[in-house]
C-alpha cells in the first residue's frame, strides 16, 4: 500500500504506552475534541451501545486469531499484567501468526516486545505518525495531544492479544473469560474452522454466572449476546428473515424473555437446545450453500463491529496517531473477516471513514491523517468503478455524503474557515470533497450513466460552487464592515460613501483571493482566480445598481461611488485576464460574466427612473380622471368623454419634458418611453371598458329542459308570467338600469371615446418624429424608418373595446332592457296573442337613440351588433323559452311573420342595413323556422337519425339526452328536441315522456 499515499517522516521518538487505569467490563468511549459525526456506516435498529458492540467485536477478534489446527498460540508472559488464568489460557493470544513454527512458545524470539518492530510499512504508506513522533499539524493550531505522561518506566503489552485488548479497553477480567470459554469451544470442536461457529452463542453455553465477579455482571453480559445474537441473525441478517420464520420467532421470544429473568445456559439444558436450534437454524441459511455461519455479517452490523476494530489502531493516549504495532494489529483484525462477511472493498471503505473520522474529532489538526483518509479515497474509487453490489453501493453513497457534507460547510464559506496560517489543511479538504463528489456523481448517479462522461467535469463544477458561495459570503461580512466604517465617518467632512469603501475593500479581497487560496483551487480549477473576481464583480455590481435606482439626479456621492466602482473594475478585470492567458477561450467566458460598470449605462438608468416616474403620474392621473368621469354625452359636440382629452394632453407634455432632457441618449431610450406611454393609454382603454358587460354578461342563462303543458288554453300561464323561470338567470355582474354609467347613453359614450383616441394615434406619432429629428443625438437612421415610434398595444385595445362596447350594448338593450316584452311577453300562453309588435316598438326608440348618439363610423357596426342580439333573443325564445311556452304546427306562419316584420325593422325600407347583411346574420333563424311547420312525426324521426348518426352503438338501446350546445342548427340533436319539448301535440309529450320522461315545470 506504500503506492497510495505519500511518505512521511514518522519521527524517532518510541512510543511509551503507558497501561490505562484497571477498567470495568470496558471504558466509556473517549470524549472527542471537536465535533462529532454519526456513522454513515448505518445505524442499528438493535438497542446496542457503542460499548457492547466494542466488546463484541472485541470476542469476534479473539475468536478469529486462533489458530486453525487449535494448538497453543506462543505468548510473552513476562512483564505483562495479565492474571494467572489469562497466562495459562491464552489459547487464542494474536501473536502465534507472528511466531516461527520453530519456536517453542517460550524462546526469547517469541517473548520479544511487538513494539520494538521496524517502523510500520503501511505506516509510512499511509503518512501517519507513531505516538510522540512528528507529524505535520495544520499551520497555525496548537500543539498535538502529546503521548502519555505515565511517570516512571511503563510495561508495554508484549503480545498484539494484549495490546488489542489496551486498545479496546476491554479489562483483563473479561478478556479471561473470552479466552477461556474460547479454549473450551477449541477443545470441543477441533479443527472446526471459526466461520462455522457462532461465537456468541458458544459463549452463552461456556460462561456461566461463575464466571463473573457477581450475578448483575453475568446477567448484564448474557442480555449482551442475546441482543448480538437478535441484531445478526434477525434485525440486520445475511439474508432477509421472512416475518413468519419460526426460528426467528422463537429466537425473538427468548431474547425478550432474557429481559426479564436470564436464561439457563447448560449443555443440556432445555432453554438453550431450543435457543442453539433457533440460532443455527437462522446461522446455516446462505445463497451459496456454504458451512459458514452467517450470524454477524449483515449491514449494518458487520461494518459496526469492524469499525470498532479499526479504531483500536490509533494509540489510547494520542488519539490522533497510530499505534507502532500497526502493521501486525491490521493483519490480525483482517482474519476478522471470514466471520464478518467482509472483503478488501468493505474494509477501504470502513478504514477511510474511520481515518477521515478521526481527523474531526482530534481537532482537524492533524493533516497526516486528512492525508491519509485522501490517499484512502483513491482506493474507494477503484473499488466503486468495479464493484456492482447494491448494499455496497448503499454504505458507499452514504459514508461519501456524510464526508462530502461535511468538507462542504467549510468549503461553501472557506473565507471563514481558512487563512494564511491554515491554507494546508484547506488543500486536504477540498481534495477529499472532490474525491467523494466524484465517486458519488460519475460511479453512482445514474443520471450521470445516461450522459456523456465529457459533459460534466465534477471537481470543475465543485470547486466552481465552493468560489462562488464562499466569496458571496465574503462579501456580505465586507459590506457590514464598509457600513460600520461609513457610520463612524459620518459626521466627518468629505466622508467616502459606502460604496466608495466598499469597493476598496473588495479589491483587497480580490488581492488575497488571489495570492493564497486561488493557488491551491486552481489544482481543480483552471480559471479560480477569475471565477473569484467574476463573483465579486457581480455582487459589487449588485449593490451598485441598488445604489443608483435610489438616486434622482448625478450627486457628488454618486460621482464617488462611480469612480471607485470604475477603478475596482479595471481591478478585477486584471486579474481575470492575467488568470485566463492559458485558457482554450483567453478568459472569454469569465469576461461574459462581468458586465462593464459603464457611466453612461449608470446616466441611462437614471433617465430611465426619470421615465418610470412620469409614467406612474401619468397612470395616476388616467385613475383620477377616469374617478371623476361621468361618460356624458353633452359634454362635446362629437360626445366623447373629456378624460379622453386630459390623458392625452398630459402624454404629450410627457414627451415634451423627455426631449428637454440634456442626455446623449435620446434615441436609444426613446422606445422605452414609447413603451409607457402606449401601456398608460392601454391602461385607459381597459378601465373605460370595464365593468361594461359582454355579450355573456346579459344572454340569460340557458334554462333546463322540459315539456310544455298540455292544458287548453294554457291555463296557468300568467303565473308564469309572475314569476317567469328565467327571471333569476341574469348574470349577476351586469349593471342594473340604476347603475348610471354602464346606462345605453354612457356606453355609446364610451365608444365614442375609444373610436376619438384611434383617430389620434397618426397625429401623435407624426408629433414624435418632429421631436426626433430636432433632437441633436439623433441619426438619420433613427427616425428613417419609423422604428419604435409606434404604438402597439393601445390601438389594438381601442379596436377590441369598441367591439366589445358593441356588443356590450346590443345584448343589454335586447336582453336587458327590452327584457320584458321580449324574454317574459313574447309567446307566452297563446302565441297568437303575445306577439312581437311590443318588441318591435321599443327596440326601435332604441336603435334612434343609438343611431343619434354613436360616432358615424361606428353606427352601422353597433346597429348590426342589436341586429345580431334580436335574432338571438327571437331563437331562444322559440328554443329555450321554458315551459310557459307551446307551439302547434299552425303558429308556425305567426313565427315566421314575426321574424319578417322583425328583419324589416333593420332594413328600414332601405334607409337601414344592407339587405346583404340581415340575410348573413339571418341564416340560422331562417333554417330552423322550417321545423315548426313540420309534422311532429317527421321531427322525432329525424331526430332518432341524427342521434343515432351522432352516438353510433351507444344510442341504440336508449336515446342519450344530447347536451346543450347553444348552436343552433335544422341537424342538430339538441334544437330538434327543443323544437319537440314546446310542440303542443300528444305525439310530441309521448315521445318526450316514453323517451326522457322530462318534467312540465321548472
Amino acid at each position: 500500500m506504500a503506492h497510495l499515499f505519500r511518505d512521511l517522516s514518522l519521527g524517532h521518538s518510541k512510543r511509551e504506552t503507558t497501561p490505562p487505569p484497571p477498567p470495568p467490563s470496558i471504558m466509556p468511549p473517549r470524549q472527542s475534541h471537536a465535533e462529532d459525526l454519526p456513522s454513515p456506516l448505518g445505524q442499528l435498529a438493535a438497542k446496542l451501545t457503542d460499548s457492547d458492540l466494542t466488546l463484541t467485536a472485541y470476542e469476534i477478534f479473539v475468536a478469529a486469531c486462533r489458530t486453525s489446527s487449535g494448538k497453543p498460540l506462543s505468548s510473552a508472559a513476562n512483564g505483562s499484567n495479565s492474571n494467572s488464568s489469562s497466562n495459562n489460557n491464552n489459547h487464542y493470544s494474536s501473536s502465534s501468526t507472528e511466531s516461527p513454527s520453530h519456536n517453542s512458545p517460550n524462546t526469547p524470539a517469541v517473548q520479544r516486545s511487538l513494539t520494538s518492530t521496524a517502523a510500520s510499512k503501511v505506516k509510512k504508506a499511509f503518512g501517519l505518525k507513531s505516538p510522540g513522533s512528528g507529524s505535520r499539524k495544520s499551520p497555525g493550531s496548537g500543539p498535538g495531544s502529546g503521548s502519555g505522561s505515565g511517570q516512571g518506566k511503563p510495561k508495554r503489552p508484549l503480545t498484539v492479544g494484549e495490546l488489542m485488548r489496551n486498545q479496546m479497553r476491554v479489562s483483563e477480567a473479561m478478556d479471561s473469560r473470552v479466552r477461556r470459554a474460547l479454549l473450551r469451544i477449541s477443545a470441543g470442536q477441533v479443527g472446526r474452522r471459526i466461520e462455522s461457529v457462532v461465537v456468541p452463542l458458544e459463549l452463552l453455553q461456556q460462561l456461566k454466572s461463575s464466571d463473573f465477579t457477581d450475578q448483575q455482571e453475568y446477567e448484564e453480559w448474557q442480555k449482551r449476546t442475546l441482543k448480538v445474537l437478535e441484531a445478526g441473525l434477525i434485525l440486520h441478517p445475511h439474508m432477509p428473515v421472512d416475518k413468519s420464520n419460526s426460528a426467528a420467532q422463537r429466537l425473538r421470544q427468548i431474547v425478550h424473555s432474557a429481559l426479564d429473568r436470564p436464561i439457563e445456559t447448560g449443555r443440556n439444558n432445555e432453554s438453550m437446545q431450543v435457543l442453539r436450534s433457533a440460532v443455527m437454524s437462522l446461522a446455516s441459511r446462505s445463497y451459496d450453500g456454504s458451512d459458514s455461519c452467517h450470524w454477524a455479517d449483515g449491514i449494518p452490523l458487520n461494518l459496526r463491529l469492524y469499525e470498532m476494530l479499526l479504531q483500536s489502531c490509533f494509540d489510547a493516549n494520542d488519539e490522533s496517531s497510530v499505534i507502532e504495532e500497526f502493521d501486525e494489529l491490521m493483519e490480525q483484525i483482517k482474519k476478522t473477516w471470514g466471520i464478518l462477511g467482509l472483503n478488501q472493498t468493505l474494509h477501504n471503505l470502513c478504514f477511510t471513514w474511520v481515518l477521515f473520522h478521526r481527523f474531526v474529532v482530534t481537532g482537524q489538526v492533524d493533516l497526516d491523517l486528512l492525508s491519509a483518509a485522501d490517499g484512502q479515497l483513491a482506493e474507494v474509487a477503484k473499488d466503486a468503478k468495479t464493484t456492482k453490489d447494491a448494499e455496497y453501493s448503499k454504505v458507499l453513497s452514504s459514508t461519501l455524503t456524510s464526508i462530502l457534507g461535511w468538507a462542504e460547510k467549510r468549503l461553501l464559506a472557506y473565507h471563514e474557515t481558512f487563512d494564511r496560517g491554515n491554507v494546508e489543511t484547506m488543500q486536504g479538504i477540498v481534495s477529499l470533497g472532490v474525491a467523494a463528489a466524484k465517486i458519488l456523481v460519475e460511479d453512482i448517479s445514474t443520471e450521470y450513466r445516461r450522459r456523456r462522461r465529457t459533459e460534466v467535469n465534477v471537481a470543475r463544477e465543485r470547486i466552481d460552487t465552493y468560489i462562488r458561495s464562499s466569496l458571496r459570503t465574503a462579501f456580505a461580512q465586507i459590506m457590514e464592515k464598509a457600513d460600520s466604517s461609513r457610520r463612524a465617518s459620518k459626521n466627518q467632512p468629505n466622508a467616502l460613501p459606502l460604496l466608495a469603501i466598499l469597493a476598496k475593500d473588495v479589491g483587497s479581497l480580490a488581492v488575497t483571493e488571489k495570492q493564497v487560496f486561488s493557488p491551491i483551487l486552481k489544482r481543480w480549477h483552471p480559471l479560480a482566480a477569475g471565477l473569484a473576481v467574476a463573483t465579486l464583480h457581480q455582487c459589487y455590481g449588485n449593490e451598485l445598481k441598488q445604489f443608483i435606482s435610489g438616486i434622482t439626479e448625478l450627486t457628488p456621492d454618486a460621482v464617488q461611488v462611480l469612480r471607485a466602482a470604475d477603478q475596482l473594475e479595471k481591478d478585477l478585470v486584471q486579474i481575470a485576464v492575467e488568470d485566463s492567458v492559458e485558457s482554450d477561450d483567453g478568459g472569454k467566458a469569465i469576461i461574459r460574466e462581468m458586465p462593464p460598470y459603464e457611466a453612461e449605462a449608470a446616466i441611462a438608468n437614471l433617465v430611465k427612473i426619470w421615465i418610470k416616474t412620469r409614467l406612474d403620474r401619468l397612470k395616476e392621473w388616467v385613475d383620477r380622471n377616469l374617478q371623476q368621469e361621468h361618460w356624458i354625452a353633452q359634454t362635446n359636440q362629437e360626445g366623447y368623454a373629456p378624460s379622453a382629452v386630459e390623458v392625452l394632453r398630459i402624454m404629450n407634455e410627457t414627451l415634451d419634458a423627455y426631449f428637454q432632457l440634456p442626455i446623449p441618449m435620446h434615441p436609444a431610450l426613446l422606445p422605452e418611453v414609447m413603451a409607457g406611454l402606449d401601456r398608460c393609454l392601454q391602461y385607459y382603454v381597459t378601465k373605460a371598458k370595464s365593468g361594461c358587460g359582454s355579450r355573456n354578461s346579459f344572454v340569460p342563462t340557458m334554462p333546463a329542459l322540459t315539456r310544455c303543458t298540455m292544458e287548453s288554453k294554457f291555463q296557468g300561464f300568467g303565473k308564469k308570467k309572475e314569476k317567469s323561470p328565467n327571471s333569476q338567470k341574469r348574470n349577476p355582474q351586469v349593471a342594473t338600469n340604476g347603475d348610471s354609467s354602464s346606462g345605453i347613453p354612457q356606453l355609446c359614450v364610451r365608444i365614442n371615446t375609444l373610436q376619438w383616441i384611434l383617430g389620434e394615434f397618426d397625429v401623435l406619432e407624426k408629433r414624435i418624429i418632429t421631436l426626433l429629428r430636432n433632437s441633436e443625438s439623433a441619426q438619420v437612421e433613427d427616425f428613417s424608418n419609423g422604428l419604435a415610434k409606434k404604438f402597439e398595444l393601445s390601438p389594438a385595445a381601442c379596436l377590441e373595446g369598441i367591439q366589445q362596447l358593441c356588443e356590450a350594448v346590443a345584448y343589454r338593450i335586447v336582453f336587458h332592457d327590452l327584457r320584458q316584452v321580449l324574454w317574459d311577453g313574447l309567446y307566452i300562453g297563446d302565441p297568437s296573442s303575445s306577439r312581437i309588435e311590443p318588441f318591435l316598438q321599443e327596440l326601435e326608440r332604441k336603435l334612434m337613440f343609438v343611431s343619434d348618439t354613436v360616432h358615424e363610423r361606428i353606427r352601422t357596426r353597433l346597429i348590426t351588433e342589436i341586429m345580431r342580439a334580436s335574432f338571438d333573443g327571437f331563437l331562444l325564445v322559440l328554443l329555450a323559452g321554458g315551459p310557459s311556452r307551446a307551439f302547434s304546427r299552425k303558429d308556425s306562419q305567426i313565427i315566421e311573420d314575426d321574424f319578417k316584420f322583425l328583419k324589416e325593422l333593420f332594413w328600414a325600407n332601405g334607409d337601414g342595413l344592407p339587405s346583404e347583411l340581415i340575410d348573413k346574420f339571418s341564416t340560422t333563424v331562417r333554417s330552423i323556422l322550417p321545423l315548426f311547420r313540420t309534422d311532429t312525426e317527421t321531427i322525432i324521426e329525424r331526430f332518432r337519425r341524427v342521434t343515432l348518426e351522432t352516438y353510433k352503438s351507444s344510442a341504440r338501446s336508449r336515446l342519450p339526452l344530447p347536451p346543450t350546445s347553444g348552436q343552433w342548427d335544422p341537424s342538430e340533436p339538441n334544437t330538434l328536441l327543443r323544437v319537440l319539448c314546446y310542440r303542443n301535440d300528444e305525439i310530441a309529450s309521448k315521445f318526450l315522456k316514453k323517451t326522457y320522461d322530462l318534467p312540465k315545470k321548472l
